[in-house]
C-alpha cells in the first residue's frame, strides 16, 4: 500500500512556516548557533496557553497545525501522532533541575517537570485535538525523526491507520550549547553559513526546528510526494556506504542513475563530511546534488528539514539555486534520495517519488 506525504509544516532558521514560499528569502548567518525564525504564535495558539508552553511545544504546534490545515484533514481523522526528538523539551528539563538545586529539593512546582519529558510534544498536540489513538515518541539521537516516519509507514502499509501526523522537533538551550562547545561538536569560531561546507574545520553549526507531515494511505489534492522507503543504520565505514545505497535502491528496482536528485546532509564538519564526498564523487557524480544544513543548521532531527526540502522540490518541480550543490541540471525531478548521518553514526536513507 503506498504512503503519501499529503502536507508539510516547518519552523526553522529560515522562513519556512509559510508553505506558499519556497526559499525565496534566504537568511544568511555568521555564527556557530542558529535560532529559529519564529512565526507570530498568537495566530496559532491562544496567548494565555502560549505563555506556559516550552519553545519546542510552540514550534511543534505551529508546524502540526500548518500541516493539518494544508491537508484538509479534520482533527478527528488523525489516527496517530508520532514524534521524533533527540532532546525533547530540554529547556524545561534544565529549569527543573536548576530549581531542584536552588530550592534544595523543596517547594517545586510540577509544571516544568511535566513539560520536561520527551513525550510532552506528542501529548500536547494530542490533547489539543482530542486524539486518543497511537501516541508515541522516539528518542533515537539523530535518527529520531526517521524512526517516527518508519513507524508511521509500517502502520499505514499494514492498514492500521489512514492518516498519521508525524514530526521531528528539537530546541536549543544554553547548557546544551556550552556542553557541545566544550567537547568540540560545535565550531569554535563563527562561520558564514552559506559557505560552511568549505570551512575546513571540525564541528558543526548547531540549530533547532520543528517539522511535521501528514502521512496517509490515501492521496489528497495537497499531496507532495510518495514515501517509497526509509532505512537506518547504526554505524558504517565510509567504504560501506555506497554498497548500502545500492542495496537499498535495488529493493525498489532502482539503480543510482535512476535518482533525479540526491540530498546530502553536509554540515561542514571536516572529520565526517567524507561520508557524503564518497557518494558525491562516486555513485552520484552525474546526478544533481542538493544540500540543506547551511540553511537549517545541525540538530538531532535536522533530517526533518531535508524531508521538507525533498517534498517541496518534488511538488514544485524545481531545485532552488541556494540548495543546488553541483552543476548537474535537474528538470522536473521524479525520484529523490536523502542521505544523512551525524559524526559517522546513525545513517539514514529516505526515498521519495513524485505522485
Amino acid at each position: 500500500m503506498p504512503v503519501y506525504i499529503n502536507s508539510i509544516g516547518s519552523v526553522s532558521a529560515q522562513k519556512t512556516f509559510d508553505n506558499s514560499l519556497f526559499l525565496e528569502d534566504v537568511i544568511c548567518y555568521n555564527d556557530t548557533v542558529l535560532k529559529i525564525i519564529a512565526p507570530d504564535y498568537k495566530d496559532y495558539i491562544p496567548p494565555a496557553a502560549a505563555r506556559r508552553m516550552a519553545k519546542g511545544i510552540k514550534m511543534s504546534t505551529v508546524s502540526a497545525k500548518t500541516a493539518m490545515t494544508e491537508a484538509g484533514i479534520e482533527e478527528n481523522e488523525i489516527d496517530a501522532i508520532i514524534v521524533g526528538t533527540g532532546l525533547g523539551c530540554i529547556g524545561d528539563s534544565e529549569k527543573f533541575v536548576r530549581d531542584i538545586i536552588g530550592n534544595k529539593e523543596q517547594f517545586l512546582t510540577p509544571t516544568r517537570f511535566i513539560q520536561s519529558s520527551h513525550n510532552t510534544v506528542a501529548g500536547q498536540i494530542a490533547l489539543g485535538m482530542g486524539c486518543k489513538g497511537h501516541n508515541f515518541t522516539y528518542v533515537h539521537s539523530s535518527i529520531s525523526f526517521e524512526s517516527a516516519v518508519l513507524d508511521a509507514k509500517m502502520q499505514l502499509e499494514n492498514g492500521e491507520a489512514n492518516h498519521i501526523l508525524v514530526g521531528g522537533v528539537d530546541e536549543l538551550v544554553d547548557h546544551h550549547v556550552k556542553t557541545h562547545e566544550l567537547i568540540g561538536h560545535i565550531k569554535e569560531r563563527p562561520v558564514e553559513t552559506m559557505s560552511v561546507i568549505n570551512s575546513g574545520t571540525k564541528g558543526a553549526v548547531f540549530a533547532e526546528g520543528a517539522h511535521f507531515f501528514t502521512l496517509s494511505s490515501v492521496q489528497r489534492p495537497s499531496c507532495y510526494a510518495e514515501l517509497m522507503g526509509i532505512k537506518t543504520y547504526n554505524t558504517l565505514t565510509q567504504n560501506q556506504v555506497p554498497e548500502k545505497v545500492r542495496t537499498f535502491l535495488s529493493e525498489y528496482g532502482l539503480e543510482p542513475n535512476d535518482i533525479d536528485a540526491v540530498i546530502f546532509g553536509y554540515n561542514g564538519d571536516v572529520e565526517f563530511d567524507g561520508y557524503y564526498n564518497g557518494l558525491a564523487n562516486g555513485l552520484f557524480k552525474n546526478t544533481a546534488q542538493v544540500y540543506f544544513k547551511h540553511l537549517s543548521g545541525e540538530f538531532d532531527t535536522a533530517s526533518g528539514f531535508g524531508f521538507w526540502l525533498a517534498s517541496k522540490i518534488i511538488k514544485e518541480q524545481r531545485v532552488p539555486n541556494v540548495v543546488h550543490l553541483n552543476a548537474v541540471p535537474v528538470d522536473g525531478p521524479e525520484t529523490m534520495l536523502i542521505y544523512n548521518q551525524y559524526r559517522g553514526e546513525n545513517h539514514s536513507l529516505t526515498l521519495l517519488r513524485r505522485c
